[in-house]
């Protein structure tokens, strides 16, 4: 129960981070926002991978071989997060936060056809009525989807992959923290690649480093590092050690009710009445989910 918990608490978390990035992106460009971010989350983590290495009790010995769970994770984390970052330049942060739940369906299908993995009984009905929750959460229809729409959908689906690739990681190494900022390292530096890309061809979407602008985003820049990465990516690692992926991206979708909420308290946007009902769809796959795993039910 206490895993369920603290995956709601990372979802209110990235929630939030929605708006963050929107917002950071009026004064700096989304690769370098990246790498801000993520480099001061992984800097933000060593001191935590240092004492879980100090004081873990299964001993386990890193070799060679185990760079590569890691290293997928931290691929698929970039994957995710670039698409996202760059979604979000063309789209609402209450969209953004809806289309990135699509991973809730994708997660235990992929885990089924990747993994051969088991689903709990009830995952799918609850991830049916959260997917159905995000969709009205948008308004119940998708003609309308920007290109920054289609962006955030398809980085769902690395979502997903994310998700999966790091419960396994985690359960392998038992060292959350450790994969967790092996996380970071890999996109902090994909990141920054991508800035230096970026204006060498001279895009118009990612300008030139400023010290000024820099300060400005500062704010966005420590929530999405400190709490919205190390925290709750940290908190994710570590509780994927006790839940499946399928149960812990129902859990986790509460992100897109937090990300509307955000979009509404803090960039006037505003739901209709399909939205409200969203929402108590998703509340609803998220209540039913957490009770179930508590009771034992993973047949």
């Amino acid at each position: 129960m206490l895993a369920n918990a603290l995956l709601l608490l990372a979802g209110l978390i990235w929630g939030g981070g929605f708006v963050a990035q929107q917002t950071a992106m009026d004064d700096i460009g989304p690769f370098l926002f990246m790498a801000c971010r993520f480099g001061l989350a992984a800097l933000a983590i060593i001191p935590l991978v240092i004492w879980e290495t100090r004081t873990s009790q299964h001993h386990v010995s890193l070799r060679f071989r185990d760079i590569g769970p890691g290293m997928t994770v931290g691929f698929t984390f970039f994957a995710t997060m670039a698409l996202q970052q760059l979604g979000i330049l063309g789209t609402s942060v209450t969209n953004a936060g809806m289309l990135t739940g699509l991973y809730v369906v994708l997660t235990p299908l992929l885990a089924f056809v990747l993994m051969r993995d088991r689903i709990a009984r009830l995952v799918w009905p609850c991830a049916m009525l959260a997917f159905g929750g995000i969709w009205l959460l948008g308004g119940g229809g998708l003609t309308r989807l920007t290109w920054g729409d289609w962006l955030v959908a398809v980085s769902a689906v690395f979502a997903a992959l994310h998700v999966i690739a790091m419960g396994r990681a985690v359960k392998g190494l038992r060292r959350p923290a450790l994969v967790a900022c092996v996380q970071f390292v890999v996109s902090a530096s994909l990141a920054f690649i991508c800035f230096g890309a970026a204006r060498l061809w001279g895009t118009d979407f990612e300008p030139a480093i400023n010290a000024q602008l820099l300060l400005a985003a500062g704010p966005e820049i420590l929530y999405a590092s400190l709490l919205a990465g190390a925290l709750a990516f940290t908190i994710m690692a570590f509780c994927q050690q006790y839940t499946s992926a399928s149960i812990a991206a129902v859990l986790m979708s509460s992100e897109a009710l937090f990300a509307a909420l955000g979009g509404a308290l803090f960039l006037s946007e505003r739901l209709e009445l399909l939205g409200y009902v969203g929402c108590a769809m998703l509340l609803t796959a998220i209540a039913v989910t957490s009770f179930a795993t508590e009771a034992g039910d993973t047949r």
